[in-house]
């Protein structure tokens, strides 16, 4: 069981446990000590349980019963407490294992509210129990303190359950048909399996949880009105929880014999009994007790008999023949009542699991216990009559607890503690994924750092966020205007762009665009053969938008690595994403566009500007928002941009003005910096990427990466046994299986846990269950939130930055933002933000999100560069 959770629903307040039927058989393979403490009434019991398998499961017990006294029974809830504790004390001290801290099953029979294994609200006390202070509190907290006070000795409370629930588990242990728990003693109550999918206030529908039904309410509401009497109403009257477990009070044994009593004091008072007299014993309430019921029904005719005539004259009473053959008959329809109601409601839990099962036939064990069930001489054998009267289509078996609750409660505990132990491994692989703010901020100093080193002439070679100048000198004021087009190429598509750009009071951004594929071979061919492909396709937008022959600004989208010496010149680094044209790389790609468009003789283009996609981000939000000093996307890859004091910008000549600086931030960490923040899943990761050792950052925050970190925890957890139940799916082991897009899709609040479990059974894992898809759930959480507070951290440092340059107190600044990850994750942008705001506290950040960056940022940047220009030539 992972989790214990009783949320309140309805009269009964039904209370949902995750005792999932796998416990049943999962509990085989535990072994160790446990001990068990098993309170329900007047007396309690310790228990320590041995678990031991060699080659077979083998379980041993030794207990000690201790008595409540009255008075703490209605006493202070603290020294309840204290004497449970002391108990428990002298028990372990009889045993010799008090310096042993051993984990503790504590059944505890009361109506509670769970919401974890070890966590337990007493929502109200029953079977007479009134200490005060304790309604309302955590009852392991309670004996968690009076342990503490004592000082004396320590134990690991692992888990609380009821005793009906210990009762199934017990049972369970020796026939798996086992699916139903029952109490009928001083109180009564029942537990069964319920399918998950009928448990709406449980996230998950698949597999099967425990209820416990806490049914002694059932009739709270008034539903049983009808059938109860004057003498029912009397004992309720007369309790001290009046209008309160009504159901309860017809069939438990904590006041059946309180309903004889009621009755022949009612028929001596009518003159039917007794020659019409009483006996202060007899109207003393509690006086009639419920052994007594048993005592006198407990065999036939003579003895039974000798057993009334004993126990009326054991109430001052002078009975006849007639009196005691009475009284009998009272006990019996007492108890006959007791046992049909029981067997009544009873049957519907039958029913409820024969369709839930859609079986015709129905084979399944009743775990029984309870005083009144074990020590009633007919209370049994009418309860299974009058069951299998009722559900003639069901094969029932009823299987007596004989080691009580506690048993049930030790196994529980020795499951709960084996998964515990699994939770705390899962989680310290997990801790290695979660930064501190600590962390963080030495991170964003790291960042700071860099940047000073990109942006210094002497260091700048040595720097790994390099920091290249984009001679983008301004962004939008929103007095530009004109007619520009804008190509983007950065995959085997690429787009041509008409933007209209009108300035003034009324100004816009208006495109049109057509999307043109790259063959394979202009791709792999010639630069020659691939930038005349490019101008083809121009030539044919131009005719498409009626605009053939004209000359026009163009803003060049180019998302492969380039170096720059001035805003319409892009020197080639190196091809990435499949393109292998030759003779481009080291060229200027503005002539190889320029060469082509002359080769043509159609028309002819005045190329303004070659940009990156992140500084398109950038100026596409400009044109918005005039606060917007930086771009950034976080997408497949990640970068940053940001406008930077040209006093600053060492490799280009001058100080006057700004000039936007492309950072190329994901190659952060490529000389160690962020060795000491990086796991062994990013690692195996880095390793096995087609660029090792490069990237770092990119690698730990961006969409290409974190489905492969995701996968390789998966498989850390699935090889140690945490996950999957240890079993490892082919697909799983290959790289790149688990997209991004499925972090995104699972981390979705309105995605189910069924949901996650079809992504999870499309990467082979048909046997996972909804602890599986609960666990997957937490990694990818954890996995994306580090990737969000990370980028946050860059993004502080950057915006500290200007806000310095600026010798500014607080500095109020816009980014422009793009990228799927950014855009599509549920959770990416909130916790990102979050982060800026935490690490950059004199900054108030606003982000904008960026629509279509690369094209619209292109022409943008044109209109830019033009307008700087005209005014220059003015």
């Amino acid at each position: 069981p992972s989790l214990l959770q009783l949320p309140l629903s309805g009269v009964s307040k039904t209370f949902f446990i995750a005792l999932q039927q796998v416990v049943k058989n999962t509990c085989f393979r535990e072994k160790g000590d446990f001990l068990a403490l098993d309170l329900g009434g007047t007396n309690f019991r310790v228990l320590l349980v041995k678990v031991s398998d060699n080659g077979k499961q083998k379980v041993e017990m030794e207990n000690q019963i201790y008595a409540i006294p009255e008075e703490l029974m209605r006493g202070s809830g603290s020294e309840l407490f204290d004497h449970i504790a002391e108990c428990l004390a002298n028990f372990l001290e009889k045993l010799g294992i008090k310096n042993q801290k051993l984990p503790l099953g504590f059944t505890f029979s009361f109506p509670c509210q769970q919401t974890k294994l070890d966590e337990s609200i007493l929502v109200s006390w029953t079977k007479g129990f009134k200490s005060h202070g304790v309604e309302g509190r955590d009852v392991v907290s309670l004996l968690r303190k009076a342990i503490k006070k004592r000082g004396d000795f320590d134990i690991d409370i692992v888990a609380v359950i009821n005793d009906t629930v210990g009762t199934m588990m017990t049972c369970g242990y020796d026939d798996h048909h086992c699916e139903i728990g029952l109490i009928v003693g001083t109180g009564t109550n029942a537990c069964y399996m319920e399918e998950m999918r009928h448990l709406e206030l449980v996230e998950g529908d698949e597999g099967r949880m425990c209820v416990n039904m806490e049914w002694g309410a059932f009739g709270d509401d008034g539903t049983l009105d009808d059938l109860r009497t004057d003498f029912d109403r009397e004992i309720d009257a007369g309790s001290l929880n009046p209008g309160k477990q009504l159901f309860e009070k017809m069939i438990s044994g904590m006041y059946m014999g309180e309903l004889v009593r009621l009755i022949l004091v009612k028929m001596a008072k009518e003159d039917l009994v007794f020659k019409g007299h009483t006996t202060p014993d007899l109207l003393t309430t509690g006086h009639f007790q419920t052994s007594f019921v048993s005592a006198i029904e407990n065999d036939k005719s003579v003895e039974g008999l000798v057993s009334v005539e004993k126990v009326l004259r054991g109430l001052g009473l002078d009975p006849s023949g007639e009196d005691c053959v009475a009284t009998q008959r009272v006990c019996q329809v007492v108890s006959t009542r007791a046992a049909h109601l029981c067997a009544a409601t009873l049957v519907s839990v039958l029913r409820q699991i024969r369709d839930n099962k859609a079986a015709e036939r129905l084979r399944t064990t009743i775990g029984v216990d309870g005083s009144v069930y074990k020590n009633h001489p007919q209370f049994a054998r009418r309860l299974h009559k009058m069951v299998r009267r009722l559900v003639p289509d069901c094969d029932v078996r009823f299987l007596r607890s004989e080691d009580g609750s506690g048993k049930g409660a030790a196994m529980v505990t020795a499951v709960a503690y084996r998964l515990a132990t699994q939770h705390a491994e899962r989680q310290r692989i997990l801790d290695a994924l979660r930064l501190s703010r600590e962390q963080l901020l030495e991170v964003k100093r790291r960042m700071g750092e860099e940047i000073n080193r990109g942006l210094a002439k002497e260091s700048h070679d040595q720097a790994t966020v390099k920091m290249l100048p984009t001679y983008v000198r301004s962004t939008p004021d929103g007095t530009e205007h004109g007619d520009f087009l804008a190509l983007d190429l950065g995959g085997t598509n690429f787009r041509v762009l008409l933007v209209r750009v009108r300035g003034g009071k009324r100004r816009s951004v208006e495109m049109h665009n057509k999307i043109y594929a790259i063959p394979q071979e202009a791709m792999q061919g010639t630069g020659e053969e691939l930038f005349d492909h490019i101008v083809h396709c121009i030539a044919d937008f131009l005719e498409y938008m009626g605009m053939k022959g004209a000359s026009l600004p163009l803003g060049f989208t180019f998302s492969f690595p380039c170096h720059q010496n001035k805003l319409d010149q892009g020197i080639l680094l190196k091809w990435t994403k499949g393109f292998k044209a030759t003779g481009c790389e080291g060229e200027d790609v503005v002539s190889l566009l320029k060469d082509a468009i002359h080769r043509r003789e159609e028309f002819d283009l005045d190329v303004v500007a070659v940009v990156n996609d992140t500084v398109g981000t950038m100026m596409t939000c400009g044109y918005e928002d005039p606060l917007c000093e930086v771009g950034l996307i976080v997408g497949t890859g990640t970068n940053a941009c940001y406008m930077e004091e040209m006093q600053n910008v060492e490799l280009v000549e001058g100080d006057e003005g700004r000039m936007c600086v492309n950072m190329e931030w994901g190659a952060f960490g490529d000389h160690g910096e962020l060795d000491d923040f990086s796991t062994e899943f990013d690692r195996a990761v880095d390793d096995c990427a087609t660029n090792p050792g490069k990237q770092r950052y990119e690698k730990m925050i961006s969409g290409m990466y974190l489905g492969e970190i995701v996968r390789n925890v998966l498989l850390e957890f699935t090889a140690k046994g945490l996950l999957f139940r240890g079993k490892l799916s082919e697909r799983l082991k290959t790289r790149g299986i688990f997209e991004t897009k499925f972090l995104s899709q699972i981390e979705s609040d309105r995605l189910a846990l069924r949901q996650v479990r079809s992504i999870l059974q499309h990467l082979g894992l048909t046997s996972s269950t909804c602890d599986d898809s609960i666990l997957v759930k937490e990694v990818c959480s954890v996995v994306a939130r580090r990737a969000a507070q990370l980028c946050g951290a860059g993004l502080a440092a950057v915006v500290d930055k200007i806000r310095q340059n600026r010798n500014l107190s607080k500095l109020k600044i816009t980014v422009g933002v793009d990228g799927t990850l950014y855009k599509l994750h549920p959770h990416f942008s909130s916790i990102m933000h979050e982060t800026v705001r935490d690490l950059a506290p004199q900054c108030e950040v606003t982000f904008l999100q960026s629509e279509d960056g690369s094209g619209k940022g292109a022409a943008l940047i044109t209109a830019v560069a033009c307008r700087i220009r005209d005014a220059g030539q003015r």
